[in-house]
């Protein structure tokens, strides 16, 4: 079973799983990887070795391309790893990654990310354009 690992600066991934299990309930299958202040990119890397190391089917979702969490990993597949990444991580992305789970079905996390960004006020002034 394919799990999701999620890596950030700080708590930021704690609490988008967190966030995410509100609406999907329990998720056994995502992990967290936080990268903490007092923290290198050493220690991330122990870690996120620690996580990973009983895990057969994984993909990896970071906060921030350029940040320490996505380049610790991109150092990693650049080494040789076989590590599927994306940077940017959303809620959408999560909630797309868990529904594929779900219905069995493949997912386009890029997609589910990208589509899921709006802007609100331009559709409410189209609604409201629409009303008169």
């Amino acid at each position: 079973m394919t799990h999701l690992v999620l890596i950030s600066h700080g708590n930021f991934c704690e609490a988008l799983k967190e966030s995410t299990e509100m609406i999907m309930g329990p998720q056994d299958l995502i992990k967290t990887i936080p990268l903490l202040p007092s923290e290198g990119q050493e220690d991330f890397k122990n870690k996120f070795l620690d996580v990973t190391k009983h895990l057969d089917d994984y993909i990896v979702l970071a906060d921030l391309m350029g940040g320490t969490p996505c380049n610790v990993i991109s150092k990693m597949i650049l080494s040789g790893e076989d590590i599927t990444l994306y940077a940017g991580m959303n809620m959408p992305m999560v909630i797309g990654f868990i529904n594929s789970v779900l219905t069995e079905q493949p997912v386009d996390l890029l997609d589910s990310g990208i589509k899921n960004i709006i802007s609100v006020n331009q559709i409410l002034a189209e609604m409201d354009d629409d009303d008169e």
